[in-house]
């Protein structure tokens, strides 16, 4: 069974899953947070090297403060707690998004974690936080007017967050809906989709399997033809 390479995860449904089980959303959003090693380290048993997941979008701010705060508070704990297991499975973790308008203590953390893991190059995460596909374009392409660069294809990924892990194979989105938010715009030119309706916080081992199940049956083309056909 053919394994995607590079996976990207829009992790949706956090608080309808709270609401669901009779919980504050902010409850949804912890038990999201904890679903994340599994997952990752699951993935990366089955042989994928780079893992892209989208945490805080820039829409994201417009939610209840309670419910942002929230979310910050997991992402320390996250950073403090379940990174430093990762970081002894060889995973580089890469913040990806505008961080600049987070607070020092928070830039100062982030800014640790990923010296810590630089080391390593076996597998990658990165944690799309404060994140919006058309913003990353945007500063892409006045990285390179003030170069002054040629505004090319190859040049516009060279100034990509992503620039050091690559586009995604395969992007899977959690809890029923069907659209890509503003997640990898660019870079998701060719990712072929996998959407279910399992909500985040129960997106298990088995359901990932089904993801990688549906993905090894595609035929990606890239645009040309299937040379068996």
């Amino acid at each position: 069974m053919a394994v995607p390479n590079n996976i990207g995860i829009i992790m949706d449904g956090n608080g309808r899953w709270a609401t669901a089980h009779g919980k504050p959303r902010t409850y949804g959003h912890k038990k999201g947070a904890e679903n994340v090693n599994r997952i990752v380290e699951y993935a990366m048993k089955r042989g994928v090297k780079v893992i892209s997941l989208y945490a805080f979008s820039t829409e994201n701010w417009s939610r209840p403060k309670e419910e942002v705060d929230e979310i910050f508070r997991l992402l320390r704990l996250y950073l403090n707690k379940y990174i430093k297991k990762l970081c002894k499975n060889g995973v580089r973790l890469k913040v990806i998004g505008d961080t600049s308008v987070f607070p020092e203590d928070l830039k100062k953390l982030i800014k640790e974690r990923e010296e810590e893991t630089e080391k390593y190059t076996e597998h990658y995460l990165n944690l799309a936080i404060n994140y919006g596909g058309r913003q990353e374009i945007v500063n892409a392409v006045k990285e390179l007017v003030d170069a002054k660069e040629e505004i090319t294809d190859q040049n516009i990924q060279k100034h990509l967050y992503t620039s050091m892990t690559g586009d995604p194979d395969l992007i899977i989105r959690t809890s029923g809906e069907y659209r890509t938010s503003n997640f990898l715009l660019y870079q998701s030119a060719y990712s072929e989709y996998y959407f279910t309706d399992v909500y985040w916080p129960d997106f298990n081992e088995a359901e990932f399997d089904k993801a990688i199940e549906s993905f090894s049956k595609r035929k990606r083309r890239f645009g040309g033809l299937d040379k068996n056909a």
